[in-house]
């Protein structure tokens, strides 16, 4: 069932974003670690300064692998149902106040099962947060990228079937993880899968790897492109996202902070916008980065001289791009032009 009722419930004349791409896990601030450890009777470092560096990339991060070791304190966090339903409901409110209208947070199941949960109980769960949020929230399931794990991206996939919906809840999944290490490639039959069972899905592609990876995730069907930023490496996937208008979700300072492009004078961001390709800005881990949405465009902003008009179409390709129905992308493109 779709319902709008949570749409434009920011401030009156303020800046209004959507984020396509924001894990879970990585959305854990201080003050929402010390409210999830408060509610589950966990400690914490005692020191806001202190456990500010336990969820927050070092200045000194050199990879993407070194990037994924900050998820380990808030996962511990997000081991039980109610901490699960909080931390979605507690992250739907933070970025409402920074002005985000719409919002699909992905998270992996399999990876919130060290205690008493099954990846089910762990997706009601998160269902349970969407409905009380205030703005509207869509969810993204993750596979992962790993080795001995096939069995548990199976039941991601099957929970996915199960619970789909075009609105209001799961609308896809995804494959996170380790690009570098475990190639797109290896997924395929995953992804087979999902083509057969409709189950729409975005997959993290062209970060930690190159072209190719991209072109593997097209192939598999992929409605979008988590990352993308090493695509251009050939000119051929360019210009098969291009014809193919598959949108790129591309999050720049997650870019930085991971060295997926080392050199951010030469992100291709303006280059595949001003090219026609489907670009859209998101934070991708906004508490590990020690960033927000309103931050995201700033930068992009400033950085590659992006002009009001190309902001907005940016935010337009948001709206297209988004797994709903075509009745919320309207009410969204009525707040945002």
């Amino acid at each position: 069932m779709t319902d709008i009722k949570n749409l434009g419930t920011t401030e009156e004349g303020s800046e209004k974003y959507i984020d396509l791409h924001l894990h879970l896990d990585g959305a854990i601030t201080v003050d929402i670690a010390r409210k999830l450890a408060g509610m589950q009777d966990m400690e914490l470092p005692a020191s806001d300064e202190e456990l500010k560096k336990q969820l927050t990339v070092p200045e000194d991060c050199t990879s993407l692998d070194d990037f994924l070791r900050c998820f380990e304190l808030p996962l511990t966090l997000l081991q039980t149902k109610e901490g699960l339903d909080e931390a979605v409901f507690l992250v739907s409110e933070m970025i409402k106040e920074k002005g985000v209208i719409y919002a699909e947070i992905r998270f992996a199941p399999q990876l919130h099962t060290d205690r008493d949960m099954t990846q089910e109980d762990a997706v009601l769960a998160a269902l349970d947060g969407v409905k009380r949020s205030g703005i509207h929230i869509n969810l993204i399931l993750c596979c992962m990228r790993g080795e001995g794990n096939d069995a548990q991206n199976e039941e991601t996939l099957r929970l996915a079937k199960k619970y789909l919906v075009e609105d209001g809840g799961v609308v896809a999944i995804d494959l996170a993880g380790a690009e570098g290490l475990f190639p797109t490639a290896k997924y395929e039959s995953l992804f087979a899968e999902a083509v057969k069972a409709n189950i729409p899905f975005t997959i993290h592609a062209g970060e930690a790897a190159g072209a190719d990876s991209v072109r593997a995730a097209i192939e598999y069907g992929a409605a979008r492109i988590g990352h993308g930023v090493r695509m251009n490496e050939d000119d051929e996937v360019v210009k098969l996202v291009r014809e193919r208008h598959i949108p790129l979700e591309m999050c720049p300072t997650s870019n930085r902070q991971t060295h997926a492009v080392e050199d951010m004078s030469s992100y291709p961001l303006a280059d595949y916008l001003r090219s026609g390709i489907c670009v859209t800005i998101n934070t991708d881990d906004p508490a590990i980065e020690g960033t927000d949405i309103a931050a995201e465009f700033a930068y992009i902003e400033k950085e590659f001289s992006i002009s009001p008009d190309e902001k907005k179409q940016i935010l337009k390709n948001s709206v297209m791009a988004a797994f709903t129905t075509d009745e919320v992308k309207q009410g969204l493109l009525s707040l945002i032009v």
